[in-house]
């Protein structure tokens, strides 16, 4: 339960992009949140739809949904397949939520890099006069930091045998979990991770040549959906 906050006239938003220094504006946030006492929302853009996100992004994702949780944050916000500009993102945000205060960080990797520069930042002031920017110093990731551990992801579907689930690469017959797998650089086998989206979360498998071995993740409410139905005459 994430705790009551008494300073409603004070409201924070970090924005994230995908790069290493996520969590640190977060935390940043939230250290300024627990001065402030208010609330504290975090909120990242894509153009792409969620279902759509490669093992890198997919990844981050996880991680801040995590740590927001583990700080209580209010709300983490994901504005997945938007094709409006920046600026126009974060006014609405801010105004939907009340924000008073937002964090970015200057990253040379990051595309909220842009709002550092002069010109970007002159519109997102005209666009949002209404809060206090922290723009925050950043280090860049190194070469090593790259997530550089699977291929680009493919289509694939869940589907669920006698005794296993497992993954398949043509759209079975019957209902499925869609979803993309990323196999693992220098493997002749399906080892790598499969990641999809049910109840508005992303939800990630460990696959082993072919076979879920954490199918104890799989939500109970998505299972009956992927079992082919017996029931009907073929």
């Amino acid at each position: 339960m994430r705790y009551l906050k008494s300073r409603l006239d004070e409201s924070i938003l970090v924005c994230v992009y995908y790069g290493l220094n996520g969590e640190r504006l977060i935390r940043r946030g939230h250290k300024l949140a627990t001065l402030l006492d208010c609330p504290l929302y975090v909120m990242t853009v894509d153009a792409q739809p969620l279902d759509a996100f490669d093992a890198e992004k997919s990844g981050y994702i996880e991680q801040w949904q995590q740590l927001a949780q583990e700080l209580e944050v209010e709300e983490f916000i994901i504005k997945d397949n938007e094709k409006r500009p920046i600026q126009k993102v974060i006014n609405e945000v801010a105004r939907n939520y009340d924000i008073t205060q937002i964090i970015v960080g200057q990253s040379a990797q990051s595309r909220w890099e842009e709002i550092t520069k002069g010109s970007f930042l002159n519109v997102l002031l005209k666009e949002v006069p209404f809060v206090d920017f922290h723009i925050v110093s950043v280090k860049r990731p190194t070469e090593d930091d790259a997530f550089d551990v699977y291929e680009k992801g493919i289509r694939a579907y869940l589907i669920e045998g006698e005794e296993e689930f497992k993954i398949a690469f043509t759209c079975p017959k019957f209902v499925a979990i869609e979803g993309i797998f990323f196999k693992e650089i220098g493997t002749d086998f399906d080892n790598g991770i499969f990641k999809f989206t049910f109840d508005q979360k992303m939800h990630e498998l460990t696959i082993t040549e072919g076979i879920v071995v954490n199918p104890e993740k799989i939500p109970e409410n998505a299972k009956p959906s992927i079992r082919p139905n017996l029931s009907k005459n073929p």
